[in-house]
């Protein structure tokens, strides 16, 4: 990396600062321009420049020798590029492993299932009931989640005496330093399980299958979601449980579609049907009802059945029944019925007549 500026500028420092302040400075700057916490478009190569400037003002030979000559080739004194994983791991380099250890250890929610249920059109029109299994996390019923065996407790762990921390020593690149870990015996429970649940093999957790019974109500749609909260996973430190949500498909219906809360059908009739009325068996949800049609239908006249629609969830609501007539033209005449025709043809008025 090309350096833009002085080493000296770079950290903010005056070039007589001492060690201590030029590890003062690259820490905050560090920490301020690390890509995983700036998400400014040049803070990868800020925090880089911060970085090769810390390396070379920090050892005095290397330091020396920018003084006198600057800086020549590759970072300056020989010393490799570092970099830091992530965020967390700058917090525990700094300031002790507090930060990562409370990320590790924050309530998490449990894992959700995203289901899909297909129903047929009367299905999602009355309503239904649904199964569905799930294989989720729960508490182990043995241990009632302790991780160790009926009867026995975990035990204050002895490294920590009960805190999940423990004060750890580590010689780094800005010097020795004393910093709070997580503790390595309980993994910062603060207690050793001493006699594991033989169900959880002490995690205090086990994975079981369950059936789960859900009412799909009246009125249902493709697209419509039902959540059961709660119904997942077990969550872990503390946290809240998963849920489930169940997304609905509804199939298409052979004679019927559906717009909100009402239903279209479309009714073929004949020619003396239309011309001279008629009572009509129509399909509807549940059954057939008769329905009688006006001399002088004409094709695309809608009869409208009050309350033979779908029922709308959670209420008393009701759409309606749309039957949209269409007069079918005979493909094929016999002697009689085309003799028929063409003596009805003599009594009817001409087109536009």
């Amino acid at each position: 990396m090309q350096v833009r500026r002085d080493y000296y500028e770079v950290l903010g420092l005056a070039r007589n600062a001492s060690t201590e302040e030029v590890r003062k400075a690259f820490r905050r700057l560090a920490f301020q321009y690390h890509p995983d916490r700036n998400r400014e478009p040049d803070a990868e190569d800020r925090f880089k420049e911060i970085n090769e400037a810390y390396q070379c003002l920090c050892d005095p030979d290397s330091r020396r020798s920018y003084d006198t000559f600057g800086r020549t080739g590759g970072p300056a004194g020989g010393f490799e590029d570092f970099s830091f994983g992530g965020i967390g791991e700058i917090f525990e380099t700094f300031f002790g492993g507090a930060f990562g250890d409370s990320a590790r250890h924050a309530p998490t929610q449990g894992d959700s299932f995203h289901l899909k249920a297909t129903l047929t059109f009367e299905e999602a029109a009355s309503g239904c009931v649904r199964e569905f299994t799930v294989r989720r996390t729960e508490i182990c019923a043995d241990c009632q989640g302790s991780g160790s065996a009926p009867g026995t407790s975990p035990l204050r762990c002895a490294d920590c005496r009960g805190s999940g921390r423990v004060r750890r020593m580590e010689q780094s690149i800005f010097g020795r330093f004393s910093h709070v870990v997580r503790c390595p015996r309980c993994v910062g429970s603060g207690s050793v399980i001493t006699t594991p649940c033989q169900h959880c093999k002490g995690k205090g957790q086990t994975t079981v299958t369950r059936t789960l019974r859900v009412d799909m109500p009246a009125g249902i749609d493709t697209g419509s979601r039902i959540t059961l909260r709660g119904q997942g996973s077990i969550g872990s430190n503390g946290g809240r449980p998963g849920d489930v949500v169940i997304t609905a498909e509804v199939q298409p219906h052979h004679l019927f579609t559906r717009e909100g809360l009402d239903i279209h059908y479309e009714l073929p009739v004949n020619f003396a049907q239309a011309a001279l009325g008629a009572k009509c068996d129509v399909p509807v949800l549940g059954g057939n009802t008769a329905v009688r049609l006006p001399s002088n239908t004409q094709t695309g006249d809608v009869i409208r059945l009050k309350g033979k629609g779908i029922h709308e969830s959670g209420s008393r609501k009701r759409g309606d029944q749309l039957v949209h007539v269409r007069v079918v033209t005979p493909k094929k005449l016999n002697r009689e019925q085309r003799k028929l025709f063409e003596e009805l043809a003599k009594t009817l008025p001409s087109e536009g007549a």
